[in-house]
C-alpha cells in the first residue's frame, strides 16, 4: 500500500531540480504586467537565482536558517525563494496580507534570522532579525554567481505556515524531495510537455502559484507565464491569446468571473486545471459549453501540494476531483478522512515544533468516498461538517444544489447556532445581477432534491460571500446582513 512511484535520489535540491540542465536559450518565464512583459531565458533566470544565493550567502544566510519573505506579487518573491533554497536555507512564503503583528508572530514561531523585505508592505520591527532590503537585493544579484548546495532529499526546503483549524498558525515544513513529489502530477493532473505555455492567473507569493505556476513548468522544460498588475477579468482572454498559452490554472471562483465577462480563449488553450477548492457542476458545464475545452479538477493541502485529479489521461467525472495519481497510495480510513501513505515523496516532513508522526497514513482532515471506478468523492473538510439534528451534513453538498438553481450566483452554507442548544444549516447567498431572486422559491428547489435534514432552515441574501484572496470561501466568516 505504500507509494509505488520513482523513488526520489539521495541527494536532491529543489532549486537545482528545477533550473539546472534546461536549454539556456528557451523562454522560461513571461512576467506580464500592465505596462510592460519580461522574458527570461532558463539560463538568465538560474543566472540571476545563483547570483542571488551567493549574495545571501554573504549576508550570513546558513544552511538550515528560516528566511521569511515579506513581498508582494513580484518576481524578486520567486528569485529569493528559489535562491533560499539553492543554498540549503528554507524560505518562508508568506502571505502579502499579513498584519504587522501577523508577520511578528510567524518570524517569532519561525524562529527566522533575516527577513526579505520589499520596501512596500508594512514592517514590525523584530529583534534578533536581519532585513534584507530592495537595495540589499538588487546588490546580491550583482554577486558572482554560486553554486547549489549539496542537499538530501530529506532536508528541509520550506515551510508554510496555513491557518491551522482552530485558527492557531500551523507550520508545515517540506523536504527538498517535495518537488519529486509533485511528478505524479506531470500526467496525472496536468498533461504537461516541454512545449507547453502554462498560465497561472495567481501571485508569485501564493504557494499555488510557485508549484504549478513555476516548479512544474521549470522542471519540464516548458514556459510559465505569470501577470503582476490587476486582476479585472478580461485581462485572461488577453494574455492567453498575446502568449499562446496552452494550459491555464485557476481557483473555480476565478473560472467563475472569466465565464460572466464572455471568456472566450484563444485556439492555443488546450484545457484549464483548477484547484483551491471543490468545482461545481454549474461551473464545469459554463466552461465545457461557453469555451469547447475540459477543466481538470484537482484535490489538495499544504502538506502534500495534490494528489487526486483528472486529466487528459483522466476523464472527468462531474462532481468528482478525480483518481488518485500515479504511483500514489490513498485510501479513505476508518473515520472516513481521506489518508496518504507517509511514504509518498510530496509529503511533508512534520509540523513546525511537532516530532515527525510515526504512523503509517496520514490523515488529511478531508472525508471522502471511493467509488468502484477509483474517483473520489470529496465530502469537505471534518471541522467543516454540520450537524443537522443528528446527521452529518457536508456543506458543498448543499452548496452544489444551491448553485444550480438559475437566480443563484454564488453560495455559502454553515451551521448556525440559533441557541444554547440548538443549530441550523443556514444558507448565505448571492443573487445573480437583475434576478428576482425568492426565499421559498429556492428553498423548495432545494427540497426536491435533498433529504430534508440536509436542507437550510434560513437563507440570507447577501452582497458577496467572504473569501481569501486566492478565492477560497471562509465559511466561519459568513454572517447574517
Amino acid at each position: 500500500m505504500s507509494y509505488t512511484g520513482e523513488k526520489p535520489p539521495e541527494r536532491l535540491n529543489l532549486a537545482r531540480y528545477c533550473l539546472s540542465a534546461k536549454p539556456a536559450e528557451k523562454t522560461a518565464l513571461i512576467v506580464a504586467g500592465p505596462d510592460a512583459t519580461e522574458r527570461w531565458s532558463y539560463g538568465e533566470l538560474e543566472d540571476t537565482v545563483l547570483r542571488l544565493a551567493q549574495g545571501l550567502r554573504r549576508s550570513s544566510v546558513e544552511p538550515g536558517q528560516r528566511l521569511f519573505i515579506r513581498m508582494g506579487n513580484s518576481l524578486d518573491y520567486a528569485l529569493v525563494f528559489f535562491a533560499a533554497n539553492a543554498i540549503g536555507a528554507v524560505p518562508i512564503p508568506a502571505s502579502p496580507m499579513l498584519t504587522t503583528s501577523e508577520v511578528e508572530r510567524l518570524v517569532h514561531l519561525s524562529g527566522a534570522r533575516h527577513i526579505a523585505w520589499d520596501g512596500l508592505l508594512p514592517l514590525p520591527r523584530v529583534e534578533g532579525a536581519k532585513v534584507l532590503s530592495p537595495d540589499d537585493i538588487a546588490r546580491m544579484k550583482r554577486a558572482p554567481a554560486g553554486t547549489y548546495a549539496d542537499t538530501g532529499a530529506d532536508d528541509p526546503a520550506y515551510l508554510i505556515f496555513t491557518s491551522g483549524t482552530s485558527g492557531t498558525p500551523k507550520g508545515v515544513l517540506h523536504a527538498q524531495r517535495a518537488v519529486w513529489g509533485r511528478r505524479p502530477m506531470y500526467q496525472g493532473w496536468y498533461g504537461i510537455s516541454a512545449s507547453d505555455i502554462v498560465l497561472h492567473t495567481g501571485a508569485f507569493n501564493w504557494t499555488y502559484t510557485l508549484g504549478t505556476g513555476l516548479c512544474d513548468p521549470f522542471a519540464n522544460s516548458a514556459t510559465s507565464v505569470v501577470y503582476t498588475g490587476d486582476r479585472n477579468q478580461d485581462i485572461w482572454a488577453r494574455l492567453v491569446m498575446e502568449h499562446g498559452v496552452t494550459i491555464m490554472a485557476s481557483v473555480p471562483g476565478l473560472y467563475r468571473q472569466m465565464l460572466r465577462a464572455g471568456f472566450n480563449p484563444a485556439h492555443s488553450l488546450r484545457h484549464g486545471l483548477t484547484a483551491g477548492e471543490a468545482l461545481a457542476a454549474p461551473i464545469l458545464e459554463a466552461w465545457r459549453s461557453q469555451t469547447g475545452r475540459e477543466l481538470y479538477e484537482a484535490l489538495g493541502m499544504s502538506e502534500i501540494s495534490t494528489y487526486i485529479s483528472s486529466s487528459p489521461g483522466v476523464p472527468v467525472k462531474p462532481g468528482s476531483p478525480g483518481k488518485p495519481q500515479p504511483g500514489r497510495s490513498v485510501q479513505v480510513l476508518a473515520d472516513g478522512q481521506i489518508g496518504v501513505h507517509r511514504s509518498d515523496p510530496g509529503l511533508f516532513l512534520r509540523y513546525w515544533g511537532e516530532e515527525p508522526a510515526g504512523d503509517a497514513w496520514f490523515a488529511t482532515g478531508d472525508l471522502g468516498e471511493i467509488d468502484d471506478e477509483g474517483y473520489l468523492w470529496y465530502r469537505g473538510r471534518a471541522d467543516d461538517l454540520m450537524n443537522a439534528g443528528g446527521f452529518r451534513v457536508s456543506p458543498l453538498e448543499v452548496e452544489a444544489v444551491l448553485l444550480q438553481h438559475p437566480t443563484v450566483a454564488d453560495a455559502g452554507v454553515r451551521e448556525w447556532r440559533v441557541s444554547e442548544t440548538a443549530s441550523i444549516i443556514a444558507a448565505f447567498i448571492v443573487p445573480q445581477p437583475d434576478a428576482a431572486a425568492n426565499e421559498q422559491a429556492i428553498l423548495a428547489f432545494v427540497r426536491d432534491r435533498l433529504a430534508a435534514y440536509k436542507c437550510p432552515k434560513q437563507i440570507w441574501f447577501v452582497h458577496a460571500l467572504p473569501r481569501t484572496a486566492n478565492g477560497k470561501l471562509i465559511r466561519k466568516a459568513l454572517e447574517r446582513p
